[in-house]
Formats: C-alpha cells, sequence, structure tokens
C-alpha cells in the first residue's frame, strides 16, 4: 500500500501544476515523513472525479449533453429548487420515412425516402464526387472526419486523386442502416464494413496480398434542398474491431501495411499520461474506500 501511495506522490508532484489547476482546493495533510498526501475525504473526491472523467471520455460526453432544447434558466432553477433534479429525458425517435407528416420530417425540401435514395446514388454511382468531377457536391461542400477537416471541396477532390487507394487495394465495401435523422432532416446516416487486400504498391510498401478488416464506420451526408451533398464525414464506432488499431479511412490502411504517419492521429489510441493517472488515482481511491 505504502509503495503505491509514494508512487501516486510521485506522480502527483511532476504533475503538480496541472492538479492545482484541476483540482484545487485539495484538502492534505502532512506524514511523519513530510510528504504531503491527500486525505480519505479528498482520495474520494477524486476517485468519483476519475470515473466521471472515464465516464465522459468513454462516451465523448454524450450522456451529459441535453437532447432537447433546455428550458430558461430561472425555470429549470424554479423546478429543480420545488422537486429536486428533473430526471433524464429519454425519447425512441424513429427515423423519417415519406409517409412522416412534414412537421415530424422537418419540412425539408426533400422527402426521406428520396433523400435516402439519392445518398445511395450519389455514394456508389458517382464516388460521392470522385467519379463525376464533383458535380454532385455543393460549392460550400466540406469534408469532415474524427481528426481530418474540415476540408473544402477543391482540397477534398484532390486529396482522394492523390491517394489512389484502389491502385493498392481490392476493396469490398458493405454498407448499410441508410435512415435520415430525425432531429436533422436535411443529414443521412449509414454504416460501413469495409474488406481490403494489399494487391498493389501504397505509400511505398510493396503488395503483400494482406487480408485487412476496418472497424465499423458511421458515414453521414448532409444536403441542401437542390440535392447537392453539402458535408460529408464518418467516424470509427467500435476500435476494437478490425486489424487496423482502430483507424478508419486512409489512416486505417497506412497503419495496416506498416507505413502510417508519424504523428499520434495515425497511431492506435493511447491514453495520455494524465489519463492514467486519473485512473491509477480513482483506483487507489476505491482501495482505500474499502478499507474505511
Amino acid at each position: 500500500m505504502r509503495h503505491e501511495a509514494d508512487s501516486v506522490v510521485r506522480k502527483a508532484r511532476s504533475n503538480a501544476r496541472w492538479i492545482k489547476n484541476c483540482f484545487l482546493p485539495i484538502d492534505t495533510k502532512i506524514t511523519k515523513r513530510n510528504r504531503t498526501l491527500p486525505t480519505s475525504a479528498t482520495m474520494k473526491y477524486l476517485s468519483a472525479l476519475s470515473a466521471l472523467f472515464v465516464a465522459t471520455a468513454a462516451t465523448g460526453a454524450s450522456a451529459f449533453a441535453p437532447n432537447r432544447a433546455p428550458s430558461s434558466p430561472s425555470s429549470s432553477l424554479a423546478m429543480a429548487t420545488a422537486t429536486g433534479p428533473a430526471p433524464a429525458v429519454m425519447e425512441i425517435l424513429e427515423a423519417p420515412t415519406n409517409n412522416t407528416t412534414s412537421a415530424a420530417s422537418g419540412g425539408f425540401a426533400i422527402a426521406p425516402d428520396d433523400l435516402v435514395a439519392l445518398a445511395k446514388d450519389i455514394l456508389v454511382e458517382k464516388g460521392i464526387g470522385t467519379k463525376d468531377g464533383g458535380a454532385c457536391l455543393a460549392e460550400d461542400f466540406e469534408f469532415v472526419a474524427a481528426v481530418v477537416g474540415p476540408i473544402p471541396k477543391e482540397a477534398y477532390l484532390k486529396a482522394l486523386g492523390g491517394f489512389r487507394i484502389e491502385d493498392g487495394f481490392d476493396l469490398t465495401n458493405k454498407f448499410f442502416g441508410f435512415s435520415v435523422d430525425p432531429t436533422q432532416p436535411n443529414r443521412v446516416w449509414f454504416f460501413q464494413r469495409l474488406e481490403a487486400v494489399h494487391t498493389g504498391t501504397f505509400m511505398g510498401a510493396e503488395p503483400t496480398g494482406k487480408e485487412i478488416t476496418y472497424p465499423p464506420q458511421a458515414n453521414h451526408m448532409d444536403f441542401d434542398e437542390e440535392g447537392k451533398v453539402t458535408e460529408f464525414g464518418f467516424y470509427t464506432v467500435d476500435r476494437r474491431q478490425g486489424d487496423t488499431g482502430g483507424l478508419g479511412g486512409a489512416f486505417g490502411l497506412m497503419y495496416a501495411v506498416g507505413k502510417p504517419l508519424p504523428i499520434p492521429e495515425c497511431q492506435p489510441y493511447k491514453p495520455s499520461k494524465r489519463f492514467r493517472f486519473l485512473q491509477l488515482v480513482g483506483r487507489l481511491g476505491s482501495k482505500l474506500q474499502k478499507k474505511e
């Protein structure tokens, strides 16, 4: 137990300025060996804070974001004072279709089923602008992914032309789950499963015949009322699947063939030192609570 405490002290001192900003005021006590350690009450606080930090990081803070417009501050305060915290609102929304009323579908110019059909056509037949010279893309089009973008239309088309991914791989794309967002009626969501075989030279890597499986990805397309794509993006939704280190897009292929760019964004996810420190504090706090 003392070894773990000493380890925490060393880490705390190396992160002293950061901890001061984040955790003050901290209740401490001086040990017989002149070491400043958190009291048990503070350890409980840090343990709870660590758990909250882990939960927030795991969910992208979505668990704490409102899913509808908040009421005015005064009415919210009155409700909380009179009845205690309001329960979380849980709504199950169905994807809109052509049979939905205009109010439910947001009154967008293109009906939901037609918008889904348009998204499929742009995806397969037009390659999201790569097969039609960008004719399907609006002039204010932007590409945005988890770490890349926003990238404007011309830069997007130029970047995809430079990669020439299909020259290096046999690609099998499987798309499914197309639906219009019930809260944003100009957006179509869909999922993607990608498999690739390394058959040609890519990023200096000679063909190996390696079979590559991607993690599932969530994609979206936004449209204007003329049916042009104004935004396209994708995001890995389960980094533990596949063999690309949890990476999507071109970054996944680079990693799979051993040619990742020398930047953190092209490497598998690794918790930061501060995140690992918070996890250690949380585990130590839990042990102290059990001993009391």
